[in-house]
């Protein structure tokens, strides 16, 4: 204030003057004096400046949020495609036949409907002082199980036996209506050796999931006699629980009941619900004998805490083995053409005439009567091909994803599957390359079958034309997997097996169809050559390999499906892996046999087929000299192995538990994988050498050399002299694909030396000579160890042949009634 007092005054004008003037003669002053008055325009060019930047930030900003949210947004949402399952279609009035079905694989014997929300049915039992039975799990000890017969569509026979207590379940379906007809149930239920008859519990239920209804009719008011329910796809239906009778079927058999109706917070909490509700309160007297205290169910129950959101109704059947107990459906829409009550000897008649039905039909198809193959061996053919359709699923829900942009998962695509699953007690759920073998052995069952499946599959495609590789669609299936394996990786593909078996079928498929699946089919294989893309042209890698170098001793390839199958050292944007490679010279294959059958243009998936079929170009890319074998490429050290570590001591806490850590003595180098097995073998395994191949001598050395692949029970997955041999991946990681004989690939194997002895060439009478030997070994151990332990296994010992992994695995397994039947 003071100043500008004085300037008004003019008290500052004498020194302000002569400053002046001084600008007035000095260039450097004048340019001072210039500046103040362009202040503006720097500061508004400054002020633009920023503002420029701001908003280009703002946009890059808002561009990268769109891109995720695009990508989130395109992973949620449907293929745009017409359906390749035409709506309606697995309904009752469309397809009665594969309506109702053991569509409930994860446990021992139930059943469903086609339908989301389906009522479901099933099978419990409690040997008393033992365990309550009811979900397959290998860990349960139960001894053995599966079945014996079972065609798909309108009837089963399963054998379980569990500590000397042997149950055969057996149903037959029976048309009528306009809701799937009518079904009936028989359990036989005796004891192995002798001794004292064990009080046994029968649990048969029904449940609802969100929706329909279910109203008990009881009988003395402690027997639940019937069930009478309704339901949107079931219309009214009664469920008639029978009294039980003597082993052969005739004579009451005294039993003592309970009953229990209670609300279910989801399907995946029976075996809780029913566990919780076991009381030791009940009293067994049968005439003349003593009593004996049991567990059962009390009338109404439910678990604490929990909202329910369907109906339980169950009935407890408590006896003394032998006995014979039957349930029915009937569905009121089927009553005008029901001739009787299928129960009984009528029930006998119809399992009687299925069961001749059945046994024709499979040598028609397979002719190993036919080929001198004994009846043991028939039977056990006939068994894996009805655990495999024993094993198909109708499951619904949404899967659990991730994108790529995005940290938090995102609920998938509310979606219907119809499949077979690789494992009742481990993988009871779909899994896409494992779906492709498994279509190999179905569509030559029942192509219709087959192709119902793999649309199921197709339909599951995103608007960018992926298909998660782990369907676990549901809380039944998820609650069966562990909580590291639920989520679903947007950039993880999986072997295009489909087309495989797309391949078999594409002859005789309806055009229709075929028209159906193509743009879906079409999508996804771009989808394919698009995201897995190698570092050149024609070459591709697996994305998802684990990214934990410390953690182990190979970092895994999900994705391929060969999981710990070794590959380079250390991943890299350079890798280039000779398994996918094949697989999409194979797609690329079929989907010009496809294109060229519907009139579509087939120019680009023919050209493509021809550059990776190119052997010049695949020796370029893949053949290895100094391994004389092909071979994936990579990032990759051999010097390479796991050692304990122990973290440094912290003074006051317990000393830190030592891990087991990768150390890398060489550095890694861009350089052939040295890692002799399944992966060398895909040129020949899908048949994309030339029948005069100079390569083919390699390979075939390869295959039947002891010190590398062959076994007398298959082909090994991993040379014996390879570093990776059997060595574990973790402290907790066995080996799984380094050295075991697996079904599948052998399958494969099979395959191509039968059509490379065929082919004029070479070395057709030495891959003739190899084909026999091997289906040999592979048919005569597999037949072994499933007489030995009555199971089908994941894959197995090659220094033995002992069955290992999973068991039932009556996934690509049972494959081996294809070998026996030479039929690929």
């Amino acid at each position: 204030l003071m100043a500008g007092e004085r300037r008004r005054r003019g008290g500052d004008g004498p020194r302000e003057r002569p400053r002046e003037r001084l600008r007035e003669r000095d260039p450097k002053l004048r340019q001072q004096q210039k500046t103040p008055r362009g202040s503006g325009w720097v500061r508004t060019m400054l002020v633009l400046t920023a503002a420029a930047a701001a908003l280009a930030l703002g946009l890059a900003v808002a561009v990268a949020e769109w891109n995720r949210w695009s990508e989130v947004s395109r992973l949620v949402t449907p293929h745009p495609a017409p359906p390749a399952v035409t709506p309606g279609s697995t309904g009752p009035l469309a397809s009665p036949t594969y309506f109702w079905g053991t569509y409930r694989p994860h446990v021992y014997f139930g059943m469903k409907t086609r339908s989301p929300r389906s009522v479901v049915t099933g099978l419990m039992w409690l040997q008393h002082g033992g365990n309550l039975r009811h979900t397959s799990d290998q860990s349960d000890g139960v001894s053995r199980y599966g079945w014996l017969m079972h065609d798909g569509e309108n009837f089963g026979v399963q054998e379980i036996r569990d500590e000397g207590l042997v149950l055969r379940t057996e149903f037959v379906k029976q048309p009528g209506g306009d809701h799937g007809g009518d079904w009936s149930w028989r359990v036989t239920v005796k004891t192995e050796g002798k001794g004292p008859a064990p009080l046994v519990s029968l649990f048969f239920y029904v449940a609802t999931d969100g929706q329909g209804t279910l109203r008990p009719v009881l009988e003395n008011g402690t027997r639940l006699a019937a069930v009478a329910g309704t339901a949107e796809e079931l219309g009214d239906f009664t469920l008639t629980f029978l009294p039980p009778t003597g082993e052969d079927g005739e004579g009451h058999k005294y039993a003592s009941y309970n009953f229990l109706a209670a609300g279910v917070p989801g399907l995946h909490r029976l075996t809780d619900l029913v566990r919780q509700s076991l009381r030791e309160s009940s009293v067994f007297s049968p005439p003349g004998r003593p009593r004996r205290r049991y567990f059962g169910v009390s009338s109404t129950g439910g678990l604490p805490g929990e909202s329910p959101r369907g109906q339980l109704l169950l009935h407890q059947v408590t006896l003394e083995p032998p006995a014979v107990l039957e349930v029915t459906l009937e569905s009121g829409s089927a009553a005008g053409a029901r001739r009787g009550r299928l129960a009984g000897p009528a029930l006998s008649a119809a399992l009687a005439r299925h069961v001749a039905t059945f046994e024709q039909r499979f040598e028609d198809t397979f002719g190993l009567g036919a080929r001198g193959v004994s009846l043991p061996q028939r039977r056990f053919a006939q068994a894996a091909l009805s655990e495999m359709l024993g094993g198909i699923g109708f499951f619904h829900g949404r899967s659990l994803l991730r994108s790529e942009r995005r940290e938090e998962p995102v609920p998938g695509i509310e979606s219907m599957l119809f499949t077979a699953v690789p494992s009742r007690s481990c993988f009871p759920r779909g899994f896409l390359w494992d779906e492709g073998f498994h279509l190999l052995l179905l569509g030559r069952w029942d192509p219709a079958l087959a192709c119902d499946i793999l649309a199921h599959w197709l339909d599951l495609l995103n608007a960018d034309g992926w298909i998660p590789r782990e369907q676990i669609l549901g809380d039944e299936a998820r609650a069966r997997v562990p909580p590291e394996f639920v989520l679903q990786h947007s950039e993880t593909a999986n072997p295009p097996t489909l087309l495989l078996a797309l391949e078999r079928l594409l002859p005789d498929a309806p055009l229709p169809y075929l028209r159906r699946l193509f743009p879906r089919l079409r999508a996804w294989f771009e989808w394919l050559n698009r995201t897995q893309a190698g570092p050149e042209p024609f070459t591709f890698r697996w994305r998802g390999r684990d990214t934990d170098l410390e953690r182990f001793l190979n970092p895994k390839t999900l994705s391929s499906g060969l999981d710990d199958y070794p590959r380079a050292s250390h991943p890299s944007a350079e890798e280039r892996h000779l398994d996918l490679r094949c697989w999409m010279a194979l797609g690329a294959r079929v989907l010009a046999a496809l294109a060229e059958r519907l009139g579509e243009p087939l120019a680009p998936y023919r050209d493509m087929a021809a550059a990776l079929s190119d052997n010049d170009l695949l020796d370029r890319l893949h053949w290895a000299p100094e391994l004389g074998a092909f071979a994936d490429f990579g990032n990759h050290s051999t010097a390479v192995t796991l050692r304990w570590h122990r973290a440094a001591p912290v003074p006051g806490r317990p000393p830190p538990a030592p891990q087991l850590r990768r150390e890398v003595r060489e550095a890694p180098r861009p350089r052939f994988v040295g890692a002799l097995g399944y992966v060398s073998l895909f040129p020949l395994l899908l048949q994309l050498l030339r029948a005069d191949s100079p390569r083919l001598p390699a390979l075939l050395g390869s295959m039947r050399s002891e010190k590398q692949l062959w076994t007398p029970f298959g082909l090994r997955s991993l040379a014996r002299d390879s570093p990776w041999y059997l060595r574990r991946n973790t402290e907790h990681d066995p080996p799984y694909w380094r050295g075991s004989v697996w079904v599948n690939i052998n399958f494969l194997a099979l395959r191509a030396l039968h059509g490379y002895a065929r082919a004029a060439g070479p070395h057709r009478e030495r891959a003739a000579q190899l084909y026999q030997e091997l289906r040999h070994n592979l048919v005569a151990n597999v037949f072994r160890q499933y007489e030995a332990t009555g199971f089908l296994w994941e894959h197995y010992r090659d220094s033995d042949g002992t069955g290992q992994g999973c068991h039932p695995f009556a996934g690509w397994s049972a494959l081996v009634v294809l070998a026996m039947a030479e039929d690929y």
